[in-house]
């Protein structure tokens, strides 16, 4: 066998209060896509990080082509070929598309950018990846999956010998992701090699040829895939077996607590459904159906033009966030960054700011009772942070998430809304937010879950309703309905409603 085009080994890295790598190893050879695989908070993002120049190692070596380097900083990994699709965005919104993927590395005429030639190399790598949109469109115009597209993009125009893919179809569509996938083998072609991180098992199986396992900041082992299966991987990275990885939760269901009656916006029109005391149900349709615009109009971030939301028997008019929650009803976002949490607070203060009420008398927070209830929620659902007062940016994506639906749970909702509740997140996390819900509806709550994961749609409603162009195409008891069924109906035209 060649020697690796890349070999780290007993990499570790500190930080304040918590050693997040700890003698790990790593080898990734030519033409190969090796998938970097464990729980959120194992350090697979850590270390990519230090691969790709964004921190320090504190120990270990990182021998690239043969021989040892010093990883100086970004800028010095990009020179080497190494490059780096975050899964944070980090895009500039009001720029171009050609510009951000050319930022800093500008084509020049004389003196001056050579906008026709950035814009004609930036359209190539449009086509390339099957983006319908010119390069000449401003980022902020595009959806978030069409932003991670822009990335991708950006990275591919480094001409690089390692990519590094964290989490790259987290909000692409399956089109999306067709593309991305048939990008990846022509690379693996041109002798490029990928180190790809998703929680997606059934991405891992399709697109990679060996995995890679941290576990804890540690390293656990390495595997070619042919010589595993679902089961074997998720064991090396939980380390222990995961049974029953959707578990179904027979309730008594009883009366309705929440009751949708002729909901329209510009976003969703003729909206009628009500959900009962301990059920699930689910909303499924692809990515633009208005799913989550038919759950901010719910929950009062967007204004509903008619129609009545009806909570426990009485009509609410939700007009603001506010007011949802007043009404009791949470709603946890699919962009935990943008909408859900303030990355610049602690752990501890995002997750009680929408429930100060409860702890607070005469304007003073009741310290004891705030420490006891992010205590008992970090023990709950294992929320991995060395403290409290850790800032939540910190933290792995997974556990972010945690934290949001912790901090929807503790305003005592009577209806729990989960947008995308576990993207992003590891199998074994994925195990743990769902006992959480389970644990919601036996309380006799309700609880509707936007999916874009099938079987998670299947493995954990009740009741699944369908959506396309913002009206509901189908509605499924859980014992009828199938995947077949539900993408027929997802995929429904204007012209056929």
């Amino acid at each position: 066998m060649k020697a690796p085009i890349l070999k780290m080994t007993n990499i570790v890295k500190e930080f304040p209060g918590v050693k997040a790598l700890d003698g790990v190893n790593l080898e990734l050879y030519e033409g190969t896509v090796m998938a970097l695989m464990g729980e959120n908070g194992a350090g697979k993002s850590t270390l990519m990080k230090i691969l790709s120049g964004v921190y320090k190692k504190d120990g270990g070596k990182i021998f690239y082509k043969g021989i040892e380097e010093d990883i100086k900083g970004p800028k010095d990994a990009t020179e080497k070929g190494i490059a780096i699709i975050h899964q944070e965005l980090n895009l500039l919104p009001d720029l171009s598309i050609g510009e951000n993927i050319f930022l800093g590395r500008e084509p020049k005429k004389g003196f001056r950018i050579d906008f026709t030639k950035l814009h004609e190399e930036s359209d190539k790598l449009l086509n390339k990846l099957n983006v319908n949109t010119s390069s000449k469109e401003l980022v902020k115009s595009l959806s978030i999956g069409q932003q991670q597209m822009i990335e991708i993009a950006k990275a591919l125009s480094l001409d690089a010998k390692i990519i590094i893919m964290d989490e790259p179809t987290d909000a692409l569509t399956d089109k999306e992701t067709e593309s991305l996938f048939k990008v990846i083998n022509e690379l693996k072609e041109e002798g490029k090699s990928i180190v790809y991180i998703s929680h997606r098992l059934k991405e891992i199986f399709e697109i990679c040829d060996s995995i890679t396992v941290l576990r804890d900041g540690k390293y656990v082992g390495k595997e070619k895939i042919e010589n595993l299966d679902e089961d074997k991987m998720i064991e090396m990275m939980v380390g222990r077996k995961l049974t029953d990885q959707f578990p179904r939760l027979d309730v008594k269901m009883g009366e309705n607590i929440l009751k949708v009656e002729n909901l329209n916006n510009e976003y969703v029109k003729d909206i009628n459904f009500e959900v009962k005391a301990g059920e699930i149900l689910g909303i499924s349709g692809l990515m633009g159906a208005g799913r989550t615009e038919l759950a901010k109009t719910i929950y009062g971030h967007i204004r509903k033009t008619s129609g009545n939301i009806i909570v426990k028997g009485k009509k609410v008019e939700a007009k603001s966030c506010k007011d949802g929650l007043k009404h009791r009803i949470a709603y946890v976002s699919e962009d935990r960054k943008g909408d859900g949490l303030i990355l610049d607070l602690s752990v501890k203060e995002n997750m009680t700011i929408s429930s100060l009420d409860r702890i607070s008398s005469l304007f003073k927070i009741n310290k004891k009772q705030e420490d006891e209830r992010v205590k008992s929620y970090i023990e709950r659902i294992r929320i991995k942070t060395p403290s409290q007062d850790q800032l939540i940016r910190n933290l792995s994506g997974g556990n972010q998430q945690k934290i949001a639906i912790a901090k929807a749970l503790m305003t005592h909702p009577d209806v729990l809304i989960l947008d995308e509740p576990t993207r992003g997140v590891d199998v074994g996390a994925k195990k743990e937010i769902y006992d959480l819900i389970n644990e919601f509806k036996s309380q006799g709550k309700a609880v509707i879950m936007i999916s874009s994961e099938m079987p998670e749609i299947l493995g954990l409603s009740d009741r699944i309703l369908v959506l396309s162009h913002g009206m509901i195409t189908g509605e499924f008891d859980i014992k009828d309905a199938t995947q077949e069924a539900i993408l027929k109906c997802a995929v429904e035209t204007k012209e056929a409603i």
